[in-house]
């Protein structure tokens, strides 16, 4: 792996994951939580941070089936058909989160869908979220084409995006959630009228595919946005450790005994700064040095001048950068792995 012009070259993957709905809007950049670049990152395998569970998580798993229950009841009269009623189980077990598993480059799993006579006539999208403010203008668009496409592939034009706005409450008691049309939206659609050029942004994220995946070129990536990432790839995580070992060991021995003394050393500079503090209160305008006798050790304060530069002043005068000059500086620093496991 090399880094160029803000660029990730890598070998071409040979084996990728697919744009599923949650990476397609993040590819076409119109995801303001992702990045096409932490997208290309996950899709061939650069890096991908780790999944974990979480009460947000938790809280949709148990919710889902709730709401698809309300829905069939109360809005689409028994035609409602989850994804564990179409596979007959568990479906990502069942298709290993692919549903389209003939589809070389798009894929995803939906949540339920609309069938008539058996026939699968439309989509339906379920979320829950706190942040009610990010529906106010409809279903945000990076879920709204996740619908979308995923209509796209199952060749219907019809999506329903639902949403179920949670309190605190319902994090820590997710299976206790009543649906209800006060907590409960739905916003419907047709591809075919929200995106008449659906078919432009299939060619974008088909062409993405094709320029960043298959050529293992990254998309620009941007050093603040993707920050967390960057850290990551940067970052060489060395594991033969057979040279450095014996002095590992060697530092990490000698680490402990400072930490054992850690406290005695901070309690010492608190009494230090005490006697400063005391001793330059002594110092009168004439005197250069105050000295203090104690028990068996003398203890003296010396006055005199530092000359340093004002950085602000250069600035100002245009000369800070002209006479500023990069070094490559090398800084060891070291932490408990307890640490490391909780970052």
């Amino acid at each position: 792996m090399k880094i160029e012009n803000n660029r990730v070259i890598i070998d071409p993957p040979k084996r990728s994951k697919k744009i599923t709905g949650t990476r397609f809007a993040s590819v076409l950049g119109l995801n303001h939580w992702n990045t096409p670049f932490a997208t290309w990152c996950a899709i061939t395998k650069t890096y991908e941070e780790p999944f974990i569970d979480n009460i947000y998580t938790r809280a949709g798993k148990a919710i889902e089936p709730l709401i698809n229950k309300y829905l069939n009841k109360m809005v689409f009269f028994g035609d409602l058909v989850s994804a564990e009623q179409h596979y007959g189980g568990d479906p990502f077990l069942k298709t290993h989160g692919d549903m389209w598993p003939k589809s070389p480059v798009l894929s995803g799993m939906w949540d339920s869908v609309i069938k008539e006579n058996g026939k699968i006539v439309g989509v339906v999208e379920i979320k829950t979220t706190k942040r009610a403010e990010d529906w106010k203008d409809g279903p945000p668009e990076y879920y709204a084409l996740q619908g979308a496409l995923y209509a796209w592939l199952l060749g219907v034009d019809e999506v329903h995006m639902v949403c179920a706005f949670l309190d605190d409450e319902d994090y820590v008691f997710p299976e206790q959630f009543v649906p209800t049309s006060n907590n409960t939206i739905i916003e419907s659609f047709r591809v075919s009228e929200r995106y008449p050029q659906f078919q432009y942004h299939i060619d974008r994220v088909l062409d993405w595919w094709n320029d960043h995946v298959l050529t293992g070129i990254s998309p620009e990536f941007d050093e603040k946005k993707d920050a967390e990432i960057l850290k990551a790839i940067r970052t060489n995580k060395v594991t033969d450790t057979e040279d450095i070992g014996a002095l590992l060991a060697r530092a990490e021995s000698l680490e402990k005994q400072l930490d054992a003394v850690s406290t005695i050393e901070k309690q010492l500079k608190e009494v230090r700064d005490a006697i400063k503090a005391m001793m330059q209160a002594r110092l009168r305008d004439t005197d250069n040095m105050v000295e203090v006798t104690g028990g068996d050790r003398i203890w003296t304060l010396t006055r005199g001048s530092t000359n340093s530069i004002d950085k602000k002043l250069l600035k100002a005068d245009g000369l800070l950068e002209k006479y500023t000059v990069s070094s490559v500086s090398y800084t060891l620093r070291n932490k408990m792995k307890e640490e490391t496991n909780n970052d």
